[in-house]
């Protein structure tokens, strides 16, 4: 099928739209400029450089509003965006742009000294630096000059360009081990807007900050494609900051919100908040992990509809939608499944498992990726036969809302019976003394496993192990209490706040508790 040219489409509609504000410069930009800005890249990309259909660009930098421009420049010339994590090593770079092989790197001045340590153990061929002053090495191309030249007559050859072409390859966070590239074709991200809009009752007249990270899925494909495909306006507001977010969400009069838990507490934690107007917000997503209790109550509170949504990198990532009205009566369900995709819910034996039982969250539609890049292996693991294995656990209620339960990975096996960490984690978020908490299976004689807990304490406050198992057991069946409990300053996050339990595994010695 024919792949549509998204801005160029978006300036045809609503070319004096607001399409981006960006509140660290000021600028506002509608869809026309958006897409001037656009070609006059794809034009530096396509004769400048020879970048050709299927070629790769890597892209190093935090939060700005050049990563729209390179996002749809790759749409126009055929080529494939590489965002890069800049929270990683050199050595880790390395290894992704060895995978990717990028043809050119953009880069901005927080990273350029990464950038500069890339060069010599990489083959990439040219440096871009984003920014307003000099590029720091001497042959870099500064960014300021290719805007500064004319797109020409440059429109891409559009009908070389099909559905199925890739657009993206996005890198997962490594939770289980070293990133795999997931390929996110045109026809993926398409219908990923396609369902949020949907499903999530999006329209042109709402106003959505990003908060995610570009180099995310939740940075791209939650809300940005979402609403640039819709005709909405986009506000960036750079690396996350809890204090900015809070004053770009008042001042540009913000109408959807998504961030992980870790987010949304932050912005809690912050002095100006219960002074904040969210008077303009319809609904905030918490996203990536389990929410606690208290941060729905806190939104709640200040008369803002709060969700728990549900993705993958793999698979959209917006994959299912709960209704406004349903919002306080299903606190924890992600909803039902969006629009144009099927889910089930398979038990170990392959089977459908009944509602009620927990079973791995399999899914089949559109919005699925093309599978990871040169890792065949990997990719006919998790897509089998058009449906993708999730690796996540769920069970649905007898009015078909779904609930995510854990990772099949972290599921414990104690004494025979199933033992999921986000239940036991949901009762340790309920004690005031609390504010983290993650539960890990460790090594038991007779039990085989059981649960552990390493918890992160309010500022000020004091327990002892004894005095957490005591408020699970008050609340928890027997088998499923755990037996250790662990104090700890922070827990292990990646980029994207979610809580590393393979580092809490690795250095968590049985039956540890301080």
């Amino acid at each position: 099928m024919l792949a549509i040219d998204w801005l160029t489409k978006r300036e045809e509609l609503t070319p004096h739209k607001v399409a981006v504000i960006d509140v660290t410069t000021g600028v506002r930009l509608t869809y026309r400029e958006l897409n001037h800005r656009a070609r006059c890249l794809a034009a530096f990309l396509a004769e400048e450089l020879g970048l050709q259909k299927g070629d790769r660009i890597a892209v190093l930098a935090h939060n700005r509003l050049e990563f729209l421009d390179l996002l749809f420049a790759a749409q126009k010339t055929g080529s494939i965006l590489v965002p890069l994590n800049y929270r990683l090593t050199v050595n880790e770079l390395v290894h992704l742009l060895q995978d990717s092989q990028p043809r050119v790197l953009f880069y901005d001045g927080p990273n350029a000294n990464t950038a500069g340590n890339l060069r010599p153990r990489t083959t990439v061929a040219t440096y871009v630096f984003l920014g307003d002053c000099r590029p720091r090495f001497a042959d870099d191309v500064p960014y300021d000059r290719i805007l500064a030249a004319s797109p020409g007559s440059f429109a891409g050859p559009q009908n070389d360009f099909d559905l199925e072409d890739p657009w993206l390859i996005l890198y997962t966070g490594g939770t289980t081990g070293f990133p795999k590239g997931a390929v996110l074709s045109r026809r993926m991200v398409t219908w990923n807007a396609v369902n949020t809009a949907v499903s999530w009752g999006l329209t042109p007249d709402d106003i959505a900050a990003v908060f995610y990270p570009f180099f995310h899925t939740g940075g791209i494909n939650v809300l940005t494609t979402p609403m640039i495909h819709l005709g909405g306006t986009l506000v960036l507001t750079g690396p996350f900051q809890p204090r900015l977010a809070l004053q770009a969400i008042e001042r540009e009069r913000c109408t959807v919100i998504s961030m992980v838990p870790t987010m949304f507490q932050m912005l809690m934690n912050e002095p100006t908040f219960p002074q904040t107007d969210f008077s303009s917000v319809r609904v905030c997503i918490s996203g990536g992990a389990p929410c606690p209790r208290h941060i729905y109550e806190a939104f709640l509170a200040k008369g803002v509809i709060f969700k728990q949504g549900y993705g993958l990198t793999e698979a959209g990532p917006n994959c299912f939608a709960l209704p406004d009205s349903d919002a306080l009566r299903k606190i924890g369900s992600v909803g039902r499944p969006v629009f144009h995709s099927e889910v089930r819910l398979i038990g170990e034996d392959g089977r459908e498992v009944p509602p009620g039982e927990v079973g791995e969250l399999v899914i089949r539609g559109n919005h699925l990726c093309s599978g990871y890049w040169h890792q065949p292996e990997a990719t006919a693991e998790v897509l089998r036969n058009g449906w993708l294995y999730t690796g996540d656990l769920a069970l649905q209620d007898e009015e078909g809302f779904f609930y995510i339960v854990g990772r099949k990975k972290d599921m414990i096996i104690s004494g025979g019976e199933n033992v999921y960490p986000v239940e036991i984690e949901a009762v340790l978020h309920s004690h005031p003394k609390v504010a983290e908490a993650a539960v890990i299976g460790i090594p038991h004689e007779k039990w085989g496993e059981v649960p552990k807990a390493v918890v992160v304490l309010r500022p000020g406050a004091e327990a002892t192990p004894e005095e957490i198992i005591a408020f699970c057991r008050e609340r928890l069946a027997g088998y499923k209490v755990p037996k250790a409990v662990e104090f700890v300053p922070e827990l292990p996050k990646s980029g994207m706040g979610k809580i590393l339990k393979r580092e809490l595994r690795q250095g968590s010695p049985p039956g540890t508790t301080k």
